[in-house]
């Protein structure tokens, strides 16, 4: 395995379509075609970290939070930041960062920390991401079921437990190829009109390059048209946040004392009645104050975030319980399952590399 082949495993699992666009993920640091030895989960890249991979002589790291995030003005060791990319360089580690993609992708961030607190059958708290394009091409009758073929083969027409969706419609398709054209239809010079299907079908942003390659490799044009139009559409297993329900009811105190022990946290902020039921729980990894909102609308008893202001409290009175339990603590749940994919992964490629998650501290708050 090679760094860049963790990359695409995390790829397929959190794809940088999915990241806001403000974000850095992907590889940070090294040379894409190195052969891995062995791979460390981190939420941060510290040189505490870089000393833990270099004793256990991994040569990759892969963190959630992105070592570099803004523009470096330079690279020296008056920062934190300086000193880590040059160890870096110097050990010849590589780092990849998988951060706002993997808290949107199915079972990343919020899905975590969800199941480490009981929550059943999480799904996605809000699923306003734009994920989803709509692909349409325009295709000769006769090759019309090719080339949707070739498209769903490649990711295409997938709508919820759906596959092989498409719409098609029948119109007349107009050109005129000039000199140094070949014409699958016709002949050059002269225009013609052909009857052609308009095939609509839905596809995955990550994956539109594959399918747009795999549609053109099926169509019998010499120039393919098509458009790509930005659709508002859902996305059935992509979003921010999770939602579910408890096994059990039980009072926001002793849900208080269960997110507590589990996350390990120091102390809880909180707003709500100690006493009230707790069925429906919804949680965002990180900074979720934003989601707030959708965690009422969508009747949750309770939501667990992180980094909660004043006033986010205040409006949350009386419509919320609201929890905030620390931002490295209602992240680090997902470091497990990190591991456990790319772990995985390279079992089912014939790979015996080392997967470990660093039990160096990188939470710089402490509780008194």
């Amino acid at each position: 395995m090679r760094v860049r082949d963790i990359e695409h495993v995390l790829e397929e699992w959190a794809p940088r379509t999915a990241a806001w666009e403000e974000d850095n993920v992907g590889i940070q640091c090294g040379n894409p075609t190195m052969v891995v030895r062995g791979i460390l989960i981190c939420l941060d890249i510290t040189e505490d970290v870089v000393r833990d991979a270099l004793r256990r002589r991994s040569n990759l790291i892969v963190s959630h939070h992105p070592l570099l995030y803004r523009p470096l003005a330079s690279v020296t060791p008056a920062t934190h930041t300086g000193r880590t990319i040059t160890v870096l360089i110097q050990n010849e580690i590589a780092a990849i960062a998988a951060h706002t993609n993997l808290d949107a992708a199915p079972e990343g961030t919020s899905y975590a920390l969800a199941r480490v607190l009981g929550v059943r059958h999480p799904e996605p708290l809000d699923r306003s991401l734009r994920l989803l394009v709509k692909l349409v091409t325009f295709v000769p009758t006769a090759d019309v079921d090719r080339v949707a073929r070739a498209m769903t083969n490649a990711g295409a027409g997938v709508i919820g437990n759906y596959t092989q969706c498409s719409f098609r419609s029948e119109g007349t398709g107009t050109f005129q190829g000039n000199a140094d054209s070949s014409p699958a239809i016709g002949h050059r010079d002269i225009v013609e009109r052909v009857t052609e299907v308009r095939l609509e079908m839905i596809v995955d942003r990550d994956r539109l390059p594959v399918v747009v390659d795999a549609m053109r490799s099926a169509h019998p044009y010499e120039e393919v048209a098509y458009d790509v139009y930005p659709i508002e559409n859902a996305h059935q297993r992509f979003g921010m946040g999770a939602i579910g329900d408890l096994a059990r009811p039980t009072t926001l105190a002793a849900f208080l004392r269960r997110v507590r022990s589990t996350l390990g946290t120091g102390s809880l902020r909180f707003t709500g009645d100690p006493h009230q039921h707790v069925v429906r729980v919804a949680v965002c990894g990180g900074s979720g104050s934003k989601l707030i909102e959708h965690a009422i609308a969508r009747l949750a008893d309770v939501f667990v975030t992180a980094d909660v202001s004043f006033h986010r409290f205040q409006d949350a009175v009386g419509r919320i319980a609201l929890v905030d339990a620390g931002h490295h603590e209602t992240e680090y749940p997902v470091l497990t399952p990190l591991a456990g994919k790319i772990r995985e992964a390279c079992r089912t490629r014939g790979a015996r590399t080392p997967v470990a998650v660093s039990a160096v501290r990188t939470n710089p708050i402490a509780y008194v």
